[in-house]
């Protein structure tokens, strides 16, 4: 995962957040439209960035590449 993904995701988190406090959401209803909203800003910013350069935002690369599985103790 690169910067720019790392940052849209927590912008959409931080976005679904905000949203869900402001908003009061208490039930799935609105927290699931609070998730969408969100999510929606995530979006239009990555939108506008790969707009403006040749290169997608989102990359192959794993923050975490685990080739192994780990066994539970």
């Amino acid at each position: 995962m690169d910067d720019i993904e790392l940052i849209l995701t927590m912008l959409g988190e931080a976005s679904t957040t905000k949203f869900t406090k402001d908003r009061d959401s208490k039930t799935f209803s609105n927290l699931k439209t609070d998730a969408n909203d969100g999510g929606h800003v995530a979006k239009v910013a990555r939108t506008e960035i790969e707009s403006k350069s040749p290169k997608s935002v989102i990359s192959s690369k794993n923050y975490l590449n685990i080739k192994t599985k780990r066994s539970i103790n």
